[in-house]
């Protein structure tokens, strides 16, 4: 394999691990424990670390070591503002576009999260919003989101399976607008969905925040030394 399929395959793993919280906020990643696992040199490896770090889900300390990166609740709140201003112009604008085939798409995401729990449940709403923003057609929208997709994505699944038949219930009422075609009670609902979750999202953030990159780093570093 050529070094981008290698960092790729590294990328996808670890943001996946990340993203759906197998790794926690603070986790040390171990360079040469990682390149035996995923049975790459550390060029690719350290490829794949660097772009996770541009999407702000890894922190690097040079010299040191890399840990999944902290979440707190200013960055909580600043998430919360981004989609509280946004998602609900999507919503509005996917209810005025959307076609059959999107709205089919949207409906299947609700239906999914039915049907499953746990971790796929949580992706499968994940990506009832994702669809959503993509039916918004607003390229710049969708950019703007989609770079802080994945963040919001972590969100879900460290909190849990909170208040999921409520939410369930809300994509239910969020898609019927849409499918109607009634943009001003999408984007009503769209806003009061996001804003619904937020000061719980930000008091469960205070369980995270006290990691530090150094001290985390410093850390592991003493106790292979001893």
């Amino acid at each position: 394999m050529s070094g981008t399929p290698r960092r790729d395959h590294a990328h996808a793993t670890l943001k996946r691990r990340i993203v759906e919280a197998a790794y926690l906020p603070g986790h040390r990643l171990v360079e040469r424990d990682l390149a035996e696992e995923l049975d790459l040199s550390r060029i690719p490896l350290r490829e794949a670390l660097r772009q996770l770090a541009a999407e702000g889900l890894v922190v690097t300390v040079p010299g040191k070591g890399t840990i999944v990166a902290p979440v707190t609740p200013d960055d909580v709140r600043d998430l919360f503002d981004v989609r509280e201003a946004l998602e609900g112009l999507a919503a509005r604008l996917a209810a005025e576009r959307a076609t059959d085939e999107g709205r089919a798409r949207l409906r299947e995401c609700v239906e999914r999260a039915r049907d499953v729990r746990g971790a796929e449940q949580i992706n499968a709403r994940a990506d009832f919003h994702d669809e959503l923003v993509a039916l918004s057609g607003n390229a710049l929208l969708a950019d703007v989101l989609g770079g802080i997709s994945a963040r919001v994505r972590r969100l879900f699944h460290l909190t849990g399976d909170r208040d999921a038949e409520v939410q369930c219930a809300e994509h239910e009422a969020l898609y019927e607008a849409i499918a109607v075609g009634d943009g001003v009670r999408a984007a009503e609902l769209g806003v009061r969905h996001v804003t619904g979750g937020r000061a719980e999202t930000i008091a469960a953030a205070e369980a995270w925040t006290g990691v530090d990159p150094e001290e985390a780093t410093r850390t592991r570093r003493r106790r292979r030394a001893g």
